[in-house]
């Protein structure tokens, strides 16, 4: 069913405000985390490296350089939570796996750089799975427990709708950003590929790793997300472009009633018959903005075309430390990296080639609508811990690039978070924002007419 939207008080945007004009202190912000993560951590496990002297030494030196009227930066004085497959010089990262344990990196990773230029406070590593892969950390859903809370960036996903952290990084290759926050209800925003540069990130495959951003609200992810875009030469992906206003784009929304494609994609037949039912109801509630139409066929190969890429990627980049320290690792990864060890040249060539003309055939697509609508999970988060779920709602999109958000707009059978997942063609990541606020402000005129 369709939910009502819950507003985070306060915002990043209105803590950041307050930050800057001394009404609250950085430390009395970031302690206030910390006594959220004493209470709360024992049941949802969502931290892998916690310091909190280090957290509050930087907190000390934001107070400090406010006071003596440095400039704030977009981020000052808001803490963040760090997927643990991001380099951080101060803090371990391990990559949720054994083989790395106590691995101190030498310098940060790009995007930890930019938060701290932007003023953030790095109060820890989140959890993540074995290797951004399958195989589950510790986390778990904050809404209950007895579930997952998706992965790969379970810890980013989770502290953020526990409320330990106002804002968080994750990781996309498959469904890793978009899932979690659809369990945890939450914001996800996976960008357009090649937005965010990854450079001192744990690497699955070139062609699909993009880095995402967690937020309870609309407008602090748009702020988190831009502070992060930029060129660095070390990641091809990347290019010298100007930075979406994406907050600006989340305040504002759309004019005028966006064309809405409202489908369920290659996945249809994993939607679960709540998420249909819910689906039914949105198409419902946006009346006319809904646009009736569906992907081409090439499309229904996009799964098996991203798990030919994705294997083959990880399995060159994973081979050698299975051969040499494959005990350290679990099963299931050490099975992933053997299949893609399977794919040969000309499997992977040809996958790579219907990448490019799907992506094509995409934008053209596009060209009929302003987004598309579609479930960002099959259902509700499942029940147990020895899965994160199903990511094949997020598959296509990731497969082509695409900007997506996961907006917490619909509410299972349990009462617990399902989410929507909104997409848009690639490089039109302000227009993502600004269907996303609009389809926010509509549903909760339907929820309170």
């Amino acid at each position: 069913m369709l939910a009502e939207p819950v507003p985070a008080e306060p915002s990043a945007v209105a803590l950041r405000a307050a930050l800057e004009e001394g009404r609250i202190g950085v430390r009395e912000l970031v302690e206030t985390c910390l006594a959220r993560i004493a209470l709360d951590e024992p049941r949802i496990r969502a931290w892998a490296h916690l310091d909190r002297d280090y957290a509050l030494a930087q907190a000390d030196a934001l107070d400090a350089d406010r006071r003596a009227g440095r400039p704030c930066g977009p981020l000052f004085g808001l803490p963040a939570g760090v997927k643990d497959i991001v380099d951080t010089v101060d803090l371990p990262t391990e990559h949720g796996s054994p083989v790395f344990l106590g691995r101190r990196p030498l310098r940060d990773a790009w995007l930890v750089s930019r938060l701290r230029a932007a003023g953030a406070v790095i109060l820890g590593k989140t959890v993540t799975t074995e290797f951004a892969a399958f195989h589950p950390g510790p986390t778990r859903n904050p809404h209950d427990p007895e579930r997952t809370p998706g992965g790969s960036s379970s810890g980013s996903a989770a502290a953020v709708a526990a409320g330990m952290v106002p804002l968080a990084i994750g990781s996309q290759t498959n469904g890793s950003v978009i899932r979690p926050a659809a369990f945890c209800g939450v914001i996800g925003y996976k960008p357009t590929h090649g937005l965010i540069p990854r450079t001192g990130m744990l690497e699955q495959s070139p062609t699909l790793d993009q880095v995402g951003v967690f937020a309870r609200d609309l407008e602090d992810a748009g702020l988190l997300a831009e502070t992060l875009v930029g060129f660095d030469p070390n990641d091809p992906a990347t290019r010298p472009r100007a930075a979406p206003r994406l907050a600006r784009a989340a305040r504002e929304g759309l004019p005028v009633s966006p064309r809405l494609a409202i489908l369920l994609g290659p996945a249809a037949d994993r939607a679960e018959p709540a998420m249909l039912e819910a689906m039914g109801e949105l198409a419902d509630a946006v009346g006319e903005a809904a646009v009736r139409t569906e992907l081409s066929e090439p499309f229904a190969d996009a799964i098996a075309v991203h798990r030919t890429i994705w294997t083959a990627e990880l399995a060159f980049r994973f081979g050698r430390l299975i051969d040499e320290r494959g005990e350290l690792v679990s099963e299931r990864f050490r099975e992933l990296v053997r299949e893609g060890e399977r794919v040969d040249a000309v499997a992977y060539q040809r996958a790579l080639a219907a990448r490019e003309r799907m992506r094509a055939e995409f934008v053209a697509f596009m060209h009929e609508i302003d987004a598309i609508v579609t479930p960002a999970a099959p259902g509700e988060a499942p029940r147990g811990l020895e899965s994160t779920g199903d990511p094949s709602f997020c598959t296509t999109w990731t497969l082509l690039g695409a900007p997506a958000l996961t907006l917490p707009l619909l509410s299972g059978p349990t009462g617990l978070p399902m989410g929507l997942q909104v997409v848009a063609e690639p490089g039109d990541d302000e227009r993502l924002f600004r269907v996303g606020a609009w389809l926010q402000r509509t549903l909760a005129e339907e929820n309170n007419p």
